[in-house]
């Protein structure tokens, strides 16, 4: 689908997702802009736009995925060079959020990353930001410039009802009481029943399940997150509920970091299928006959399309 964008617009991208980026421009139907992303001999970035930005509408699409501190340092750099050769306005579209974990002073001392990050990207000359599936709602109050949080879901539940007609032995489950909001969206989407793993968490990337909440006995479960990163987590969550008797357990989710050997420990696991968005650029070397990846270009592509025509984008989020 190709969208008819009045005006001025430019579409840049860092080297965190090109194959993403190059997408987006391709269904929005215009280039991806011409600029230089590169290294000094001791590893500082150097920007270069090799073509005029001003008084344009530019968006700068960048996720700030593993290898997280260079890609941010190269939005930044992006949007301050963009911001000096006087872009009209710098959309920053960050498919996946990074640091969005550490949102809140769990224990003393603790930093609020989140929020540091968002305060950065401010001061660094962006006026907006766009991004799917943050890992709180909350971080959108961290911005003083507009955030349009896209939603992971909408692309998921239509694959999954393509995949079930008949759901009436699907059932959605949450794997934590953290993500029962996302996952009853999903379920409500699907129009199945809603369960919860209750598990503790004693350290970071590990996590303990004590029971499952709902019923997934002889049913088909679809377990759902806004991201997957070392994969312990939602294997752990997949054993439980086969121990509670699912005949299938599928995984899907928004945004695959896949860590360390997670793919490894997926494919060992009792998950027959994991789907997730291809927010994170997917290498060769992660790739599993298990894993599914749907894009997010058609979504991303709109809002951008909506934002420059100054249309409205309640309707992505219905």
């Amino acid at each position: 689908m190709n969208f008819i964008s009045t005006g001025n617009i430019k579409l840049f991208t860092g080297n965190a997702n090109i194959d993403l980026a190059r997408e987006i421009s391709r269904e929005i139907g215009i280039r991806l802009g011409d600029v230089n992303v590169m290294r000094f001999s001791d590893g500082e970035i150097a920007v270069n736009f090799n073509e005029p930005v001003r008084g344009c509408d530019v968006f700068i699409i960048q996720p700030t995925c593993p290898p997280v501190n260079e890609n941010l340092m190269e939005l930044l750099i992006m949007i301050d060079a963009s911001r000096r050769a006087s872009a009209g306005r710098i959309t920053a579209v960050m498919p996946y959020y990074g640091y969005a974990r550490q949102d809140r002073k769990a224990k003393s001392r603790d930093p609020i990353t989140a929020k540091l990050v968002a305060d950065i990207l401010t001061t660094s000359g962006a006026d907006r930001m766009v991004s799917m599936d943050l890992h709180c709602d909350q971080l959108q109050g961290f911005f003083n410039i507009p955030v349009d949080h896209l939603r992971g879901v909408r692309i998921l539940s239509n694959y999954y009802n393509s995949k079930f007609p008949d759901k009436s032995n699907v059932v959605v489950v949450s794997p934590d009481h953290g993500s029962v909001g996302r996952a009853r969206q999903f379920a409500d989407r699907l129009d199945i029943p809603l369960a919860i793993v209750d598990k503790r968490r004693p350290q970071a990337n590990m996590s303990e399940v004590m029971n499952v909440i709902g019923d997934v006995n002889g049913k088909i479960a679809i377990l759902l997150d806004d991201m997957i990163d070392t994969g312990g987590s939602i294997v752990n969550a997949a054993r439980a509920i086969k121990k509670y008797g699912a005949v299938d357990v599928m995984a899907c989710c928004t945004h695959g970091l896949f860590t360390r050997n997670a793919i490894e420990i997926i494919e060992n696991s009792p998950i027959s299928e994991l789907v997730t968005l291809d927010t994170i650029p997917m290498p060769e070397k992660k790739r599993s006959p298990k894993v599914k990846i749907l894009s997010v270009a058609p979504l991303f592509a709109s809002a951008i399309d909506r934002i420059h025509s100054g249309s409205s984008i309640s309707k992505l989020f219905d």
